[in-house]
């Protein structure tokens, strides 16, 4: 019988030759989750002998990690700012980059009307809802699975927010736009985590990625009650989307990094 700092050096070394980019991080996940711990408690329990029970269950996660599946979905959670949210296949799994639409809207006047477009977990109009609940916060999607994860959320969470299915912006009316959408080329090569498992018309937008973004500003450019769009973008995207703004009407334009470095948030406002 292995203990489980055994176990451990065992997983994290497979899934090194799985290609997996942080293996010891991802065995440890999963093993805290088959015994239903904290992660930090595995260091306490490094010398436990594992059960008969836990080697299975845990071989039963790690078969799923090896074949690149991601961590969040076998989990079926994910943390993003202060909340812990169900994430499946039917939606994106949140980064943390995305954090920086939050923010934007943080910034907001007292009481206005948010949308947020491309809402999919719901992680930028929930995390809004429990850190700025003066705010009125719409979520839409065109995908009616994504919604229905976003709506368990609320649920769970205790969180107000609308949701709407919709086409970007044709059942949505609010001065202030929050989107996050496909912004990934058709061509763009991806890992095998994100191109086999996350929802492909959630990622891809175009031969230049920003075929969904183009059709998001011409509509909020034609709704003379949008005062503000926040659009996520991808790596040297954010010029051509301050662009689009620009030609929209919102020509105070501002990109906003992230901690990488990357210009990832282009505000616009008219």
């Amino acid at each position: 019988m292995s203990t489980l700092r055994e176990e451990l050096t065992s997983a994290s070394a497979a899934l090194t030759q799985a290609g997996c980019d942080t293996p010891r991080l991802d065995a440890e996940l999963l093993l805290a989750h088959v015994l239903g711990v904290d992660r930090a408690a595995l260091v306490l329990r490094a010398n436990e002998q594992a059960s008969g029970d836990v080697r299975t269950r845990y071989l039963a996660l790690l078969t799923r990690r090896v074949k690149r599946e991601p961590v969040a979905y076998i989990l079926g959670r994910r943390a993003f700012r202060q909340l812990t949210l169900a994430v499946d296949p039917r939606v994106l799994i949140p980064r943390p980059e995305t954090e920086l639409l939050v923010e934007v809207g943080l910034e907001l006047p007292q009481g206005v009307r948010v949308a947020d477009i491309g809402t999919g977990s719901g992680a930028v109009a929930l995390s809004l809802a429990q850190e700025r609940p003066d705010l009125e916060l719409v979520g839409a999607d065109a995908s009616a699975g994504a919604l229905a994860v976003a709506r368990m959320n609320a649920q769970r969470l205790g969180l107000s927010v609308s949701w709407v299915r919709s086409d970007l912006l044709a059942e949505v009316s609010a001065p202030f736009v929050l989107a996050n959408l496909p912004y990934v080329a058709d061509d763009e090569p991806l890992a095998p985590d994100i191109a086999m498992y996350e929802p492909r018309l959630a990622l891809l937008g175009g031969p230049d990625g920003l075929d969904v973004i183009r059709r998001l500003v011409g509509q909020a450019g034609a709704a003379s009650e949008v005062e503000l769009v926040a659009l996520e973008v991808g790596d040297r995207q954010a010029r051509a989307a301050a662009e689009l703004l620009a030609q929209a009407g919102f020509c105070d334009t501002e990109p906003r990094r992230d901690l990488a470095g990357v210009e990832r948030v282009v505000v616009g406002r008219r």
